[in-house]
């Protein structure tokens, strides 16, 4: 690491569990989309509190219905939530979301709509959230070690300047996190193909690699089941543009993000990793799903590598993007974080460019907003696996 960027300390909040934080959120939590309007109504009521509307949350099952209460659940954990307030329309599923963020030992307070409508509950919800939110603004930010944090990453809107430049500054950057003892997730299953061999040989033992091929297979195995002709999702129609005809060329740029590392975990979708380490976890390869999952297990900063220009944000984790590709750098200026387009030229080493992002990351751990935040992105999207019954 460079000397000048030996700092493993950021100025973040220690919550009560021990976890620590990069931002300071009060959230009103919904539990299904009919729960929306009454969220919203307590945000604006209530400036400075911060709704998370979905469209999820009513007849789901199985599998699908408890990947959603991790998710809700997991969400309101997350070291940057300081507070939360759940609104349901009925009682039951409020409570069961509410007790599960309370596990994290946070203030948390639940409402339901039903017996009450739209006006009482948000009342009441309201001014629990002014409560919530004078106490959260109490708080104060200290000195925290990086080997108290969760970090992830994931790559979008790739080209091939993503592989040669922005995912192996990530990949550098994440070696020397590793060294700092940091806690570290990737994912995207279904664009590892063609390299998924690669990662499997990364594992850190015989079971977690025969965990990983089997999360591989069934992920894969259910697309290819559909019959359906992936060709311009994957890759997609800007990967393409960019120059990545298959998606192995794509699969073999994208694990560049976790250099020479291996894998110590293997993780359902929102599931929080139980050790330090490197952990790879099930998720989609859409952006916003896949971030909103990292956040759910408890991430804290991600670091987005994008070519053709990626916009997404997210309103728990903040999204810290970096581009190798100069013309993005130049046209989208104002959606990028850290520009590594020098490597490209013979400006910057892998190194300098890994110091480059190592500075933008403690800075916005630390409190500056990145581009996305700053724009108001917040893309919370959950992952449905089923059809509703």
């Amino acid at each position: 690491m460079s000397q000048k960027l030996l700092t493993t300390k950021f100025f973040g909040y220690r919550r009560a569990n021990g976890s620590v934080g990069t931002r300071n959120h009060v959230i009103i939590l919904p539990v299904d989309d009919i729960s929306n309007r009454a969220a919203e109504a307590v945000a604006a009521s209530i400036p400075g509190v911060l709704a998370l509307p979905h469209a999820y949350g009513r007849l789901q099952y199985g599998d699908d219905l408890e990947l959603f209460f991790r998710t809700l659940i997991g969400t309101g954990q997350n070291a940057n939530v300081a507070a939360a307030v759940v609104i349901g329309i009925e009682p039951n599923w409020a409570r069961r979301i509410a007790e599960g963020i309370a596990q994290a030992k946070k203030p948390v307070e639940y409402f339901s709509i039903e017996g009450q409508g739209d006006l009482r509950t948000t009342a009441a919800a309201a001014r629990a959230a002014a409560r919530l939110l004078q106490d959260a603004t109490g708080l104060q930010r200290e000195p925290v070690e990086l080997k108290d944090a969760i970090l992830s990453t994931k790559c979008g809107e790739s080209d091939t300047t993503t592989g040669l430049g922005s995912c192996p500054t990530v990949g550098r950057v994440y070696e020397r996190l590793f060294e700092a003892r940091s806690t570290l997730l990737f994912g995207e299953t279904s664009e590892l193909t063609g390299a998924e061999h690669l990662v499997a040989e990364r594992m850190e033992t015989p079971d977690l690699k025969k965990a990983f091929l089997e999360m591989y297979k069934n992920y894969v195995g259910a697309m290819e089941a559909s019959g359906a002709d992936l060709f311009g999702s994957q890759p997609t129609q800007g990967n393409i543009a960019g120059g990545l005809s298959t998606i192995e060329e794509k699969a073999l740029g994208n694990i560049e993000k976790i250099g020479r590392l291996k894998v110590q975990g293997v993780l359902k979708p929102a599931c929080p990793p139980a050790g330090r380490g490197l952990h790879f976890m099930d998720t989609s390869s859409a952006a916003a799903e896949a971030v909103t999952l990292f956040a759910a297990a408890g991430a804290v900063l991600h670091f987005f590598p994008t070519g053709q220009g990626n916009i997404i944000g997210n309103p728990i984790e903040p999204v810290v993007k970096l581009t190798a590709n100069p013309k993005t750098a130049a046209t989208m200026s104002e959606h990028i974080d850290v520009d590594v387009s020098g490597l490209l030229t013979g400006r910057l080493t892998l190194e300098q460019a890994a110091d480059q992002l190592w500075e933008t990351m403690i800075r916005c751990a630390s409190g500056r907003l990145t581009c996305a935040e700053a724009l108001g992105h917040r893309e919370f999207v959950l992952t449905k696996l089923y059809p509703s019954a």
